[in-house]
């Protein structure tokens, strides 16, 4: 026979146990200011004056058994008085030790109590979007913070199903979209390469739009490295040097560079900048910061390129100059589709994706990409990545 509810056993909910630790805890002050008041009480109660028992000489009996009883009021005044003063200081002190030690007590109960919370909060503050497959996982009976716990997990696990939909659907449609775009430069080229004459504004035409179907063509290949960053896929890991993709990247940007008369700084370019992830990654993390510094970048200017160790991290730090930017603008150009202005973007051959891939290629790693402006104008790429170690001979 199931037990109604409103005569059903109170459950081990927080509540509870904060009601009986707590009123355990003052129970056992009480008990002990108790006991500590009795003992100094009773250690004050002893008279250090004896009473004559014999009658005083030369006097009359009545007046002699006055004076004693005079004297003994006195002296059992004087008595109760100390034994007063006694009580009350000894009760202030007490009062005073049992008041830290109950404090003291509720703070340790408070914090035991307390403590799968904050392990709940930490755990949490360490999932993101790049890790939505952990769990908290907190163990113990079926109570309030027992029910959080499994709340933020059912959370995490609709988040973490989400995500994987949202990249699968965009690495999806981007492979699905690449055959209609061949078939298309392929009717181009076919309509362009008849033997009759094809009129001119048929070739500018056709060139117009090979040209938007190469920029489209870029655009899928940036959302597939962007899902497959974010799913991370990382199959061909290696031990890879920073400043030897650096070196790399520059020289095959040498042409762009020499068109806009760019000077390249270059000497902080070091072989001790070892990181430890996919080579096909890292190499496109590192072209695309290069290729926004030259793309980016008016006729004349500069870029300062440095890839050092410190510590524990590698570090790769591409700076340009430039007018004064925004802070807080220059925050969103992580995420896709963010751009400062035309002025920034005046070369049309961006698609608003190179930033945010930096972010996650950086972010699959284990590192971090930092955006500042230069107080004298430009801006400042910085990335951070775990510092691998490396023997002599390892190739990059």
């Amino acid at each position: 026979m199931r037990v109604p509810r409103r005569l059903a056993l109170p459950t081990r909910t927080v509540r509870w146990r904060f009601t009986v630790m707590y009123g355990g805890a003052f129970l056992v002050s009480a008990v002990g200011l108790l006991v500590i008041t009795n003992l100094i009480g009773l250690s004050g109660t002893r008279i250090s004056e004896t009473v004559p028992l014999g009658n005083p000489p030369g006097q009359p009996t009545l007046a002699a058994a006055q004076d004693l009883i005079g004297r003994l009021q006195a002296q059992l005044s004087e008595t109760q008085t100390a034994q007063s003063r006694r009580l009350l200081i000894g009760s202030a002190v007490a009062l005073a030790v049992m008041a830290v030690l109950s404090v003291v007590l509720g703070r340790i109960v408070a914090g035991r109590v307390l403590r799968p919370l904050r392990t709940i909060t930490a755990a949490t503050r360490r999932i993101s979007a790049d890790n939505l497959h952990q769990r908290l996982a907190v163990p113990g009976p079926a109570d309030e913070v027992k029910d959080l716990a499994d709340t933020i997990d059912g959370l995490l696990e609709r988040l973490e199903g989400s995500f994987a939909a949202q990249r699968r659907f965009v690495a999806n449609a981007s492979h699905e979209l690449r055959t209609p775009l061949a078939t298309m430069r392929a009717s181009l080229d076919v309509a362009i390469a008849k033997p009759e004459p094809v009129p001119a504004q048929t070739i500018a035409l056709a060139d117009r739009i090979r040209t938007e179907l190469d920029q489209v063509d870029r655009l899928l290949e940036g959302f597939l490295m962007l899902a497959r960053t974010q799913h991370g896929a990382l199959s061909d890991r290696a031990t890879i040097s920073l400043g030897r993709v650096v070196s790399a990247a520059l020289d095959a940007r040498a042409a762009g560079i020499t068109d806009k008369s760019l000077t390249v700084h270059h000497g902080d370019v070091h072989d001790s900048a070892w990181t430890r992830g996919s080579r096909t990654l890292l190499s496109r993390m590192v072209d695309n910061v290069i290729d926004n510094a030259v793309a980016h970048n008016h006729d004349g200017g500069w870029i300062r390129v440095a890839a050092t160790a410190d510590g524990a991290t590698a570090r790769l730090v591409v700076e340009t100059g430039g007018r004064v930017l925004d802070q807080e603008q220059l925050a969103r150009l992580a995420q896709p589709f963010q751009r400062l202005g035309a002025d920034r973007t005046g070369s049309g051959n961006g698609s608003g994706l190179g930033l945010s891939i930096v972010a996650a290629v950086a972010t699959a790693h284990g590192g971090s990409l930092d955006l500042r402006t230069r107080p004298e104008g430009g801006l400042q790429v910085a990335i951070s990545l775990p510092l691998a170690a490396v023997q002599a001979g390892v190739p990059a």
